[in-house]
Order: C-alpha cells, then structure tokens, then sequence
C-alpha cells in the first residue's frame, strides 16, 4: 500500500531522532507524482526551539522546494498524530491529505484531543489514521522507556 511505504520512510526519520536523544517523530511530504519534496524529525533538544516538530520542518522544506507555501496536491505523512500548532501549519499550506500512524492522547489534534480539522476553517484535508501504528508507537514507547 502506497501509505505503508512512505511511513516507513517517515518511521527512518523518526528512529534517526530517536538517536539523536530527540522524541521520535518522523515526516515527508510527497507532491502528486509520488516525489518526497519534505523531509523532518523532531530537533526541539538540537536546536532548543518550540518550533522543531518534524512537520514543521518537512512543511518548511517542501515549501522551498516548489517555490510556495501553498502545498496543494500533496500529502504529509507523519509517525505521530499532529499537535495544534502543525494542524494549524497543514491548514494554512492547505495541504489537502495528512497520514498519521499513532495517535498522541495529550496533544493530538486530529481526533485525539480535538479535531481541528472539523473546525470552521477554510481547509479540510481528508485524514487517514493508524498507518503502521504498532511500529510507530512501540517506537515512542521504547524512548519514553529508555529516558525514564
């Protein structure tokens, strides 16, 4: 399944934060023609920064990439299920179609917490959840295990 095979490239991403002491978190972004134009992973410890969550980082490359900062046509993939602030970036570069594999019970905002995604704003992009979850939770947990 098309899905399958970029989480498993988010969930390269993620491992490769898990390494680096970061909480494993993992994205891409694929434009229409199936081309990776985004890639991140959380780097909130590296760079000290509330803004280093992976979508922002993949967002911000994507956008970049194609010259814009409207990212129509493609699809984010991400290992964890997006906070406010990155459903809040994926509403604002109206990127039409979000993947997540595991959900995030404290600060998800695309159904766990909230669902910023039903709100009154003027993008809704379709949502498909718990691709590959086991791999991407058992990942979060092994971390949250090793630093406690």
């Amino acid at each position: 399944m098309e899905h399958e095979k970029y989480m498993r490239l988010a969930l390269e991403l993620a491992q490769e934060a898990f390494q680096a002491g970061e909480i494993p978190v993992g994205c891409v972004i694929v434009n229409e023609n199936g081309e990776i134009i985004g890639r991140g992973q959380n780097t909130r410890e590296r760079t000290r920064s509330a803004l280093g969550h992976a979508e922002l980082v993949a967002i911000d490359e994507a956008c970049r990439y194609i010259g814009d900062w409207r990212l129509e046509g493609c699809t984010i993939y991400v290992t964890l299920e997006p906070c406010p602030m990155c459903t809040g970036a994926v509403i604002n570069s109206r990127i039409p179609c979000v993947v997540f594999g595991a959900r995030e019970e404290n600060f998800g905002s695309c159904g766990s917490v909230i669902d910023l995604f039903s709100e009154r704003y003027g993008h809704r992009p379709a949502v498909y959840s718990g691709v590959l979850e086991n791999e991407c939770t058992t990942l979060l947990t092994d971390f949250f295990k090793k630093i406690r």
